[in-house]
């Protein structure tokens, strides 16, 4: 039996029908019912939203839920051929899979850190909130958690749009250094990308931004991840393409 990192609870296969609003998806199910569900992903999601791919979605029974479906993968062609890749889109999981991986110490490059804090509020004017903030190094270690579903072939890109809230982030973690660590985690939620590089077309200054970030100090974990509608498992690191 595979020890997945997280494991999804059940989910509802279907076809995409249709994406509008940003936040809205139509979807047919299998059994032929027609549903819309929520998409956490307000982002373009280059090259992963085509009309007629197959989709995982979840299903809560929440009354207050305006929508009781979200759009949890989609599948997607490999430009090698190699065959088709589910991708994670619901961007409000990659957090939660980091804590259980910062839990579990997956990754050595962190060091020995003792203290997990989430949403811990920083920058010039304490108006940010960095997504984990890990102590008991002999530094403090800023983490920024960005969703990275764009590819070409092998390599995962990041961003696939303009940024303005990403270029912040950038700057922010630059304030923090050198007096502690800054690290910026490229969640790359789909299993086919062994590269990784900033999307220079898409947002050529939170590039530039990135470089300068890394040249004072910035460091990057670009993560692979598996992921299926079973469930997410860390592959390890993709090769930096700066």
């Amino acid at each position: 039996m595979n020890n997945y990192l997280y494991q999804y609870n059940q989910l509802y296969s279907g076809k995409l029908l249709k994406r509008y609003k940003r936040f809205l998806v139509d979807v047919e199910l299998e059994s032929g019912e027609m549903v819309t569900a929520h998409c956490a992903n307000t982002g373009p999601m280059t090259g992963v939203s085509q009309i007629g791919s197959a989709v995982q979605l979840s299903k809560t029974d929440n009354p207050q839920r305006k929508l009781a479906y979200t759009l949890e993968l989609i599948q997607v062609d490999n430009m090698d051929n190699s065959g088709p890749t589910w991708v994670g889109v619901n961007t409000n999981l990659p957090n939660n899979i980091i804590k259980l991986a910062l839990e579990k110490h997956l990754f050595p490059q962190l060091g020995e850190y003792k203290q997990i804090k989430g949403e811990v509020v920083y920058g010039k004017e304490k108006r940010s909130r960095v997504d984990f903030y890990l102590t008991g190094n002999e530094m403090p270690i800023y983490l920024e958690i960005k969703n990275t579903t764009w590819s070409q072939g092998s390599l995962a890109l990041f961003p696939d749009t303009e940024t303005t809230r990403g270029q912040k982030h950038l700057r922010e973690l630059m304030e923090v250094l050198p007096k502690n660590r800054a690290v910026m985690l490229y969640f790359i939620n789909r299993g086919d990308c062994v590269e990784f590089a900033p999307g220079d077309s898409a947002d050529p200054v939170y590039g530039q931004l990135l470089r300068q970030a890394i040249k004072v100090g910035l460091e990057v974990l670009p993560c692979r991840f598996d992921v299926s509608p079973q469930g997410v498992n860390y592959l390890g690191l993709a090769e930096l393409k700066i």
